[in-house]
Parts: structure tokens; C-alpha cells; sequence
């Protein structure tokens, strides 16, 4: 594989454009230059479940699992709802997508967002669910 070097900007846009964290870069750039989909790259949407879960890189979080960031001092809340994580009324496949979202940087949602699953009382960091 071919390995190219961007700026950051051009990484910040590029990464703004991915819906998921399933739609790769160069699926983006695909789209772009108005290429067919790779057929070894075909985006699967892992944050569906049949029960409300959402699973997302191998973890799932329950129902009614709590979200919160700190950002610019301000506390920022998401809740898992119908499959998704649900922040200021939107969904998101992601945690990365959502933090992309309120900061409007690059940003690593499995270390910008705390949770608390249901029933229980303590908050945990996100990248410490992942194995």
C-alpha cells in the first residue's frame, strides 16, 4: 500500500467527511474523485443492534449508558439510544464522530468521552472498555 502526506487541514476535512469510524480515508477520497467503492473496502455499520445496544470497535454499551465530556470548561452529555449515541438531539455511529462534531477538530472520542453504564455509579473513560 501507497502511503501519501497530507497537512492537517486537509486530514481535519478529511476526517470531518467520514459519516462513521467504518468509512475509511480512502473511502472518502473515492467518493471525492468519483470512483467506484473498493470491493475490499465495503463500509459495514457495526453501531446497529436489536436491542438498543450500540457497539462500536468491539464494545457495546447498554441502553440509557451515560455520556460526558468536559469542553471549553462546559460539561457536554450524550445518552445510547435506539442504537446510537445521542448528543444534543443527534446520532452518532462513533465517539469520535461526536467529539468531531462539538469541537470541530480531529478528535480520539475513545479518550474525549467518559460513560457510565446503567447501574452503576462510577464513570470510566472509554478507551479503558476496549481490549
Amino acid at each position: 500500500m501507497k502511503t501519501i502526506e497530507i497537512d492537517f487541514d486537509v486530514y481535519k476535512k478529511l476526517t470531518l467527511l467520514r459519516d462513521t469510524e467504518s468509512v475509511t480515508y480512502n473511502d472518502v477520497l473515492r467518493q471525492i474523485l468519483n470512483l467506484e467503492p473498493s470491493k475490499t473496502n465495503l463500509s459495514i455499520n457495526k453501531s446497529a443492534s436489536n436491542q438498543g445496544s450500540w457497539t462500536t470497535k468491539g464494545v457495546t454499551f447498554p441502553p440509557g449508558t451515560e455520556f460526558r465530556a468536559t469542553y471549553k470548561g462546559q460539561m457536554i452529555y450524550g445518552r445510547v439510544e435506539a442504537g446510537s449515541l445521542n448528543v444534543n438531539g443527534k446520532q452518532y455511529d462513533s465517539p469520535s464522530s461526536a467529539a468531531v462534531a462539538i469541537t470541530g477538530n480531529a478528535v480520539n472520542g475513545w479518550i474525549f468521552w467518559e460513560c457510565k453504564l446503567p447501574g452503576q455509579s462510577s464513570w470510566q473513560i472509554l478507551k479503558s472498555l476496549r481490549k
